[in-house]
């Protein structure tokens, strides 16, 4: 089994909240989370990006005791897709760096909506 197809079979938890991710380069909101897992996400994109390149972002998830925890990760882009709206398309990125800690973090969220569907 290949990794793609291992990482693309990862607990994803779907984001109803509207959860920005910011551009650590440019330090600006590029769009907002659609879902996530521990090695990757999809997100709804608002600015033009470039497909096959590299990326700092930043987003946040309920800490342990409610309070924002802000994740950052490197990231590749693996796929964009236009959407029906102009300006906007759905976008896939696998996570390259993401910190042990956080990682643990993300892991304890994406398992809450699990066990609670």
């Amino acid at each position: 089994m290949s990794t793609e197809t291992d990482t693309r079979r990862a607990p994803r938890r779907q984001v109803a909240d509207l959860v920005p991710v910011t551009d650590m380069m440019a330090e600006a909101v590029i769009g907002r989370l659609g879902n996530v897992s521990e090695t990757g996400m999809l997100m709804l994109a608002s600015v033009p990006l470039q497909e096959d390149a590299l990326y700092q972002l930043q987003f946040a998830i309920p800490g342990p005791h409610g309070q924002p925890l802000a994740l950052d990760v490197g990231a590749h882009l693996l796929w964009c897709e236009q959407t029906h709206a102009p300006g906007q398309a759905w976008v896939g990125f696998r996570f390259l760096t993401l910190g042990r800690e956080h990682r643990e973090q993300l892991r304890a969220w994406i398992a809450q909506e699990t066990s609670a569907a």
